[in-house]
């Protein structure tokens, strides 16, 4: 397990539920790409598939939380393009 790769998923991580509270509230995507949120998703997803198939550790639930939370987001993304 590395820890500097836990450290910067915990740092990474540590923004999204500031970004699902804010889109959850605000009902807005200001600020916002949806391809953005895609690529960071497909990232997080790569990194997971990594960890699951050749160095399985702790930190593969570090991944799959933060794909799960932009995941989240993406859907907020959606449920806010749409009440516009």
């Amino acid at each position: 397990m590395s820890i500097f790769e836990m450290i910067m998923l915990l740092c990474f991580g540590s923004a999204w539920p500031f970004s699902i509270y804010r889109s959850w509230n605000s009902r807005s995507n200001k600020g916002k790409s949806f391809f953005f949120l895609s690529i960071i998703f497909v990232g997080y997803i790569s990194g997971f598939i990594h960890k699951i198939l050749y160095s399985f550790d702790a930190v593969a639930y570090l991944y799959a939380l933060n794909g799960i939370m932009v995941f989240v987001d993406m859907l907020l993304y959606a449920r806010n393009r749409n009440s516009a």
